[in-house]
């Protein structure tokens, strides 16, 4: 039987105290989130932030020639539009969707009201900025000291992790778009991790058959990130290792 959306799907939603989850509940609203759909784009001003429930959402810096690379990941831990909070009301970089589902929308205004309050939810959001910044610096570490098929393992880890069970669907292109890398590269990569036996690959879907080597092919960057962001958001349930 399919599990009826609930807000408590998003981990930060669920972790609210109870008198701030009344306050927000009616003017949450529910919506798809297709693959590639853009939520802003630099510049813009944040009129909505996002609780994702199934969906991946990536945060790209741009270059001026149209190149660009992913600096974080947003799933179920967390929402998308923190810089609203930041003292900004826009950001400098991109939101798209990398991987499809749901999300809860709820106006910005809103969630800056409740911010201001001064209360729990200021708490929750300044922890979770945190591990933003960690997992921002870790991944410009990683782009710049790391292999190609390193950089794969540690980003199919981290969106195992905002993930329901162990499959991905995300063509070459798009996972080369996201590290900042040439497709070429990417392919060599996933066909090293195919013929080892961790993961299976066709047509823009991938199953990772055995997470236990996928990290241990992966270098320090994804454990880094892992064990600062299950220091920070207690809320987040410990995913099993398969």
């Amino acid at each position: 039987m399919t599990e009826t959306p609930t807000p408590a799907q998003n981990h930060f939603l669920a972790a609210l105290p109870a008198d701030v989850r009344n306050r927000l509940r009616s003017h949450l609203e529910r919506v798809p989130l297709p693959l590639g759909k853009v939520l802003y784009e630099s510049g813009d001003a944040l009129r909505h932030v996002y609780f994702p429930t199934d969906a991946i959402v990536s945060m790209l810096y741009v270059m001026e020639s149209g190149a660009s690379a992913e600096i974080s990941v947003v799933g179920n831990e967390g929402f998308v539009g923190v810089a609203l909070l930041m003292g900004g009301g826009g950001t400098t970089g991109r939101a798209v969707v990398q991987s499809a589902g749901h999300a809860w929308r709820l106006p910005a205004l809103r969630l800056r009201e409740e911010f201001e309050r001064h209360g729990e939810l200021q708490h929750l959001v300044l922890r979770y900025t945190q591990s933003l910044i960690i997992q921002v610096a870790q991944t410009a570490a990683c782009n710049r000291h790391h292999t190609i098929d390193q950089q794969l393992c540690r980003w199919l880890l981290l969106s195992l992790d905002r993930l329901p069970d162990n499959h991905l669907t995300m063509t070459q292109e798009l996972i080369a778009n996201m590290l900042g890398v040439r497709r070429e590269g990417v392919t060599e990569a996933a066909g090293k991790l195919q013929r080892l036996g961790v993961i299976e690959y066709s047509r823009g879907h991938i199953t990772v058959l055995d997470r236990s080597a996928l990290e241990q092919l992966s270098c320090e960057c994804y454990a880094v990130v892992k064990q600062e962001t299950d220091r920070l958001l207690p809320w987040v349930p410990v995913r099993r290792v398969e």
